[in-house]
Parts: C-alpha cells; sequence; structure tokens
C-alpha cells in the first residue's frame, strides 16, 4: 500500500479529514532540480483558530481513553514509519535535499520516537507527597490540552515527531505547522500515519502555512503549549507572545556550535569528525559544527587534512548520485551562506576550501585566519562551512566556547580526562567528548541553553512528561474536614 499517494492529499490541509486550505495550495519545489513535486493546501489564521476549537473538543476524551489504546495507537505509528520508511525516505532526499543516509536517519528516529512515546501512557502519573494535614496528598501529571508543533524544513520528519508523539500519547491534542518547504515529509506523511494507526478524529490536525498560520497557533485560547524549532529570531518572537498570553513555550532554536580539538588528538579522526560535524546534510542542521578551536600544535595539520576532505567530497543530486552533499534548501539561504563567506574572507579569512557554488550545490568550504570577532565565527551560518581558529590553553579554549551566545552542542576530542575538565566547564545543553557535534537519540533529552533556546528538552519520558503535561496538587480525606467557621 502506498502512503502518500497524491490523490489521499493534494491541495489539502487536514482538520479531520482532507479538505482544501482557504489560502489555497502551496507547491513544495525540490531544491536539487526546481520541479515541484507536489502541493498541499495553505492554511489561513481561519483556519488554525478553527482548529484549536476543534483539537480542544476533541482533547477531552481522547486524555480519558485507557492508557493501553493510546499506547497501541503510538505503537503502530511506528510500525508503519518502518513499513513506510523507504517511500516516505524518498520524498525526504528530494523535498530536503538529503543524501540517502540523512533520510533513513529521520525515518529511523522517527518510529523510535512512537515507540519511545508508546510507553508514556503506563508510565506513572504522579507522586504521593507528605502532609501535615490529616488526609492523602498527590501530585499527578495532567495532559496539558492543546499543543501546537511549529517545525522546520532541516529535519522535517524529526523535528515534527519528536514533539507530535509525546504530546499525544500524553493525552493532548496537536496542531502540526510544517514549513512551508518541506511539508510533505514534516506533515503529509505524519498525517497519514496517524491516519493509518487509528488516531480518532481531530486530536492531530495538519495546517501548513506563512507566519500568519504559526501566529494563530500561538495565539489560539485553546493552545496551552507551543513546541517551536526554528530560528532564534523567530523564536524569541514565538516566546515574547506566549508569555504574554502565559502559555509555555519550548523553544529550539539556532546554534554556533564548537567541536574542541585538545593537544594529542588523533588528526586523522579529528578531521573525519570534523568534516561529518560541519559538512553534513550542507550544515543546515542546529547542531553542525559551526567552530572548530584546535590546538595551535595541531592547527596547520588540522586545517590541511579537513580542507582535503571538503574538497574531496562530492556534492550534487543526491536522487541521481552517490554524492555526500546535496543542494542548499533554497537561493536565499545560499546567499546568506556566501555572504558571510565573503565578510568573513574580507575581514582577513582565508579560504582553504570551497567558497563556490553552481546552483545551489554549495562546495564545502573551510575557513582559517580568523579572529574571534570574524562574523563567520560569531553568527550561525547554516552551510557547509567550517571556521576554523587555533588557542593555546584549555583555559583560552573555555573561554572561546563560552563566548558565544548560543549553547547548543560541544563536541571535545582528545584525552578524556581533559575533555572532562572541558566539559563541566562549558556552558552548553549537550556535550560530546570524543564526537562530533550532531547526535540525536529518542530517548536522550535534547536542548539547548542561551540563544540556543529556552533550556526545555523533549526526549526520554522525564524530559517529555515535563514538556507535555501540567502538575496537579490533589489532596483527599475520608470525610469532610472540620472547619471554624
Amino acid at each position: 500500500m502506498t502512503l502518500l499517494a497524491t490523490s489521499a492529499w493534494h491541495g489539502k490541509i487536514h482538520t479531520g479529514s482532507w479538505t482544501a486550505g482557504s489560502a489555497g495550495v502551496l507547491d513544495v519545489v525540490e531544491p536539487a532540480t526546481g520541479h515541484v513535486l507536489g502541493s498541499v493546501g495553505a492554511a489561513d489564521r481561519s483556519d488554525a483558530l478553527a482548529a484549536a476549537t476543534r483539537a480542544a473538543a476533541a482533547q477531552r476524551s481522547w486524555a480519558q481513553t485507557r492508557p493501553e489504546e493510546r499506547a497501541a495507537v503510538l505503537r503502530r505509528a511506528g510500525s508503519l514509519f518502518e513499513d513506510h520508511a523507504k517511500e516516505i525516505q524518498g520524498w525526504i532526499m528530494r523535498e530536503t535535499g538529503a543524501i540517502g543516509g540523512k533520510a533513513e536517519l529521520e525515518t529511523h528516529i522517527a518510529a523510535n520516537e512512537c515507540f519511545e512515546a508508546s510507553a508514556l501512557p503506563a508510565h506513572p502519573a504522579g507522586e504521593v507527597l507528605t502532609s501535615n494535614e490529616d488526609r492523602w496528598s498527590f501530585a499527578r501529571r495532567r495532559a496539558a490540552g492543546v499543543v501546537s508543533v511549529i517545525s522546520p524544513f532541516n529535519f522535517p520528519l524529526i523535528l515534527s515527531i519528536r514533539s507530535v508523539a509525546p504530546a499525544l500519547a500524553l493525552g493532548n491534542a496537536v496542531l502540526l505547522k510544517p514549513d512551508p518547504r518541506t511539508s510533505i515529509s514534516g506533515g503529509v506523511a505524519i498525517m497519514r500515519v496517524f491516519e493509518l494507526a487509528g488516531l480518532p478524529t481531530g486530536l492531530l490536525q495538519l495546517l501548513p502555512g506563512g507566519a500568519d498560520v504559526g501566529k494563530a497557533l500561538v495565539e489560539a485560547p485553546e493552545v496551552r503549549i507551543i513546541s517551536f524549532t526554528g530560528s532564534t529570531a523567530a523564536g524569541r518572537k514565538v516566546g515574547e507572545t506566549a508569555g504574554r498570553l502565559l502559555k509555555r513555550a519550548h523553544l529550539e532554536l539556532g546554534g554556533n556550535n564548537a567541536l574542541v580539538v585538545l593537544p594529542g588528538a588523533d588528526l586523522d579522526l579529528a578531521a573525519s569528525a570534523g568534516a561529518f560535524g560541519s559538512f553534513m546534510h550542507q550544515g543546515q542542521i542546529c547542531m553542525s559544527t559551526g567552530r572548530h578551536l584546535v590546538h595551535e600544535s595541531l592547527l596547520e595539520e588540522y586545517v590541511a587534512k579537513l580542507a582535503a576532505k571538503a574538497r574531496a567530497l562530492p556534492v550534487g543530486d543526491p536522487c541521481t548520485g552517490r554524492v555526500a552533499l546535496g543542494p542548499i534548501i533554497d537561493g536565499r539561504q545560499r546567499d546568506n551562506i556566501d555572504r558571510l563567506v565573503r565578510v568573513a574572507k574580507d575581514a582577513g579569512a582565508q579560504i582553504a576550501a570551497g567558497g563556490t557554488y553552481e546552483g545551489l550545490f554549495y562546495q564545502p568550504t573551510v575557513l582559517t585566519g580568523l579572529t574571534p570577532d570574524n562574523p563567520a565565527w560569531t553568527e550561525e551560518i547554516f552551510g557547509p562551512v567550517a571556521p576554523v581558529l587555533g588557542f593555546s590553553t584549555v583555559d583560552e579554549a573555555i573561554d572561546l566556547v563560552n563566548a558565544s551566545e548560543y549553547g547548543l552542542s560541544v563536541g571535545v576530542l582528545g584525552e578524556v580526562g581533559m575533555a572532562m575538565e572541558v566539559a563541566d566547564r562549558v556552558v552548553s545543553g549537550k556535550v560530546h567528548i570524543n564526537e562530533q557535534t550532531v547526535s540525536d537519540e529518542a530517548n536522550s533529552p535534547f536542548g539547548g541553553m542561551g540563544a540556543s533556546g529556552t533550556g526545555s528538552r523533549f526526549g526520554g519520558a522525564s524530559a517529555n512528561i515535563d514538556a507535555f503535561t501540567e502538575t496537579q496538587w490533589l489532596t483527599m480525606r475520608s470525610e469532610i474536614a472540620r472547619y471554624p467557621f
């Protein structure tokens, strides 16, 4: 059976059934070729507000559904992601410009997110508290209600399902707004999977659209929690609105992640790790290695090895050849990458490899000769660019890591004792010793600090329960209490 046959969803949104959106249609364009892959419906503000009302009505009975029934839906969803993995991977490759390995990672993690979430309905729902009164006292977790999930283009399936699955498992309804450029793999695929998994109507609704839809999904009175993954600039706006409306916003934002290469590190392995961290999926990952901090004794050789790897990596259409890098998502993003490379060069950096493009295919680029105030060092590039800077002491390396406003992921390569010292002193939501900066697992807490987000976490039972439930204090006596009034 075909999961993503266009006859089911072409030109439509999903608000309980597949229907036309009030704002027309959105074409989904393949960045490698410019071909239109298909069209989804475009929602507007009125669609979003009506969906929120519909979701709130459906959620009340879903929260009362037996835990085993909710768990069964999530298990079926996970199996469907496995059964239709190849089909979904094809869409991910064409829609996002991903190589096959990246597409396989997305479907693998999507299935695991559902399997992990299927355990949440049976998780203990609170704790028994002590009390100075003659009563039982409990803190219990309750479904929050309606959750809005707003996800980006780069890992559209993973960055949608990591909130959709646990939120549904814990008894919430979900309104999903994928990035318009990746509405199929980030939205339609998930909607179709949960349709086939037997999720009751109205609990998951798909609302592709522009900023007006995102704004409505934050402002809708029925929405209690917003899960937003995207740029820091956009996340600030979401957070400001949510704060004003007294809603919880989980903000997973940008990163300018550091890879620290300590003295004595194996340079062949380090350069391989650095290349993967900076060039995987064209550097379009919030966890991409945006800063390479290399001990001065290794700097020259590291740059040479990293540049050699950059020059050897094939770039092209991942659907027609064996390549390591595919296209940048669109011309606007490519132009911003190239702007930062040119600005870096004008500020004194040298281009050791790359720095050129053809169409949306940007060559993996290595920059050296930087200073800590160079824009290529201070800004998130979100492209296949590896800026390299030397350091002389571990203290200096730690200071350079912490000088960034971002705090998402840090990799430390080298002797474990020295690496542990770095890990204990850097400000980062994640630290990986003897690994590069890009890593994610469904059962592990994911989140950043500073300009990388609000410090919220997704992944694993504890983090997901914190993210998508409310805590209620409940007391109980054997008979009505006596009062002095």
